[in-house]
C-alpha cells in the first residue's frame, strides 16, 4: 500500500504540474491529456489515493481517469474508419463487467494453486546450493534458473489480476471496443502473461510486466530526466522498491541488460526479418536469450541480500554482465532525441488543433461541467491508448 500510494501521490503532483505551472507547448501529448488544470479539492484527493478499490495492491491509474469514472460520465469513443477519414463518434451505455472479471477470477484461481503446488518444490535459492553447482551441468542448471524463477512469477500474476479483477468488478478500467465490438477491460491492467511468458526482447518483457509501474517510471522520470534516463529510471526503480540489497543489484544489471539487448536489437534485428522461416529461428534465439537474461537479472530481486546474490553471479563467473560488456563495446547505440520536438512531429495536425484551442481556454477549464473539454479530453486520451 505504501508504494502504491507513493506511485499516485507523486503522478498527481506531476500532472497538476503539467497542467497549471507549465506551457503548453512544452508538453508532450501523454503529458497534455494527463494534465491537471483545476487543483483537486481534499475529498477527491483522498478519494483517489485511499479509494477501496486499489489501496490494497493498487494497480496505479491516472488522476483523470479515476475522475471520470467516479463521476459517471459517460464513455464517448471513436472507431477509425478504414479509408481514413475522420473517426466517427457515438455514445454507448455503461458495458458489464461480468465477463472480464470471472476470467480474471479464474486466472487467479490457476495462479494461486500454481503457486502453492508447485512453486514451493522449484526454490529459487536451490540455484545456490552447494551440492547442486556443484554435480548439475550448465544445461541443467540453465535450465532450473529458468523454471524456477517462471515458477516465482504466479504470486505477481495473482495478486495483480485479482486487483484488476476488483477494480473492474466496480466498473473501472473499461477501455472501449476492439475492432469486432468486444469490450475491453485492460484500461489499469499490470500484465499480459501471454507476452511475458513468450518474450522474445527484453524491452517486451518489461512493456508486460507491471504496466502500469513502467507508465509511471516513464511518465515521472524517463520523460523528465535530462541526462541517463534509462539509468536514472532503474535507480529510481530500485529505491521506489524498498533498500534490499538484492532490488539495487536486480536493477543496477537490469540497466546492463536493457542496453545490450536495445543495442543488438538496433544492429542485427534487421537482417533477419526478411524472410519468415529466418525470422522463426530469430524468434526462438531471442526467446531463449530473453528467458534467460531475464532469470539471470532478477535472482537478487529474490533472494534479496548480497551474499547469496554474489555467489549466485560468481558461480555463473557473471558471464552475462561481462557479455553486456562487450556487447555495448562492439555495438554502437543509436540515440533516440527525446522531447516535445520528436513527439510533435509525429503529432496529427487536428491532434493540435485542438490542443491550441485547449490552451486559449486554459483559464476557464473546468473537469465537470464543461462538455466540450471534456470530449476533447477523452479524444486525445484514447489516441494516445491507441499509440
Amino acid at each position: 500500500p505504501m508504494m502504491i500510494i507513493t506511485q499516485k501521490i507523486t503522478s498527481l503532483a506531476f500532472e497538476i504540474h503539467d497542467g497549471m505551472f507549465r506551457k503548453n507547448e512544452d508538453l508532450t501529448p501523454s503529458q497534455r491529456c494527463l494534465a491537471v488544470r483545476r487543483m483537486p479539492s481534499l475529498l477527491e484527493y483522498l478519494s483517489y489515493n485511499c479509494n477501496f478499490m486499489g489501496i490494497l495492491a493498487g494497480p496505479l491509474c491516472s488522476y483523470k481517469d479515476y475522475i471520470t469514472f467516479i463521476e459517471g460520465r459517460s464513455y464517448q469513443l471513436q472507431q477509425s474508419e478504414a479509408n481514413g477519414k475522420e473517426d466517427t463518434k457515438y455514445e454507448q451505455t455503461d458495458p458489464s463487467p461480468n465477463i472480464a472479471v470471472a476470467q480474471k477470477l479464474l486466472i487467479c484461481g490457476l495462479s494461486l494453486l500454481f503457486h502453492m503446488t508447485i512453486t514451493k518444490t522449484l526454490p529459487v535459492e536451490y540455484n545456490i546450493d552447494d551440492n547442486f553447482r556443484a554435480t548439475a551441468s550448465w544445461p541443467v542448471r540453465f535450465f532450473y534458473l529458468y523454471v524456477s524463477l517462471m515458477a516465482a512469477r504466479p504470486k505477481y500474476y495473482f495478486a495483480w489480476t485479482l486487483a484488476d479483477a476488483i477494480n473492474n468488478a466496480a466498473g473501472f478500467g473499461f477501455r472501449g471496443y476492439d475492432k469486432n465490438g468486444v469490450t475491453r477491460w485492460d484500461l489499469i491492467s499490470n500484465l499480459r502473461i501471454q507476452q511475458i511468458e513468450f518474450s522474445t526482447s527484453f524491452k517486451m518483457f518489461l512493456d508486460n510486466w507491471n504496466i502500469q509501474t513502467a507508465l509511471w517510471l516513464k511518465r515521472v522520470c524517463y520523460e523528465r530526466a535530462t541526462f541517463s534516463p534509462t539509468i536514472q529510471t532503474f535507480i529510481l526503480s530500485a529505491i521506489w522498491h524498498g533498500v534490499y540489497p538484492g532490488y539495487y543489484l536486480t536493477f543496477l544489471t537490469g540497466v546492463l541488460m536493457t542496453l545490450a539487448a536495445r543495442a543488438i536489437r538496433n544492429n542485427i534485428r534487421h537482417y533477419f526479418v526478411e524472410s519468415p522461416a529466418v525470422k522463426l529461428c530469430y524468434d526462438i534465439v531471442t526467446w531463449v536469450a530473453t528467458q534467460a537474461a531475464i532469470s539471470y537479472t532478477v535472482v537478487p530481486f529474490v533472494l534479496l541480500s548480497v551474499k547469496p546474490s554474489f555467489t549466485f553471479y560468481s558461480s555463473c563467473y557473471f558471464c552475462l554482465h561481462i557479455a553486456s560488456i562487450l556487447v555495448l563495446l562492439v555495438f554502437p547505440l543509436k540515440r533516440t532525441e527525446k522531447g516535445s520536438k520528436k513527439h510533435e512531429s509525429v503529432q496529427p495536425v487536428w491532434s493540435r488543433k485542438l490542443e491550441e484551442e485547449s490552451f486559449l481556454q486554459k483559464n476557464s477549464y473546468s473537469t465537470t461541467n464543461n462538455s466540450f473539454s471534456q470530449k476533447q479530453e477523452i479524444t486525445c486520451r484514447y489516441q494516445a491508448l491507441k499509440q
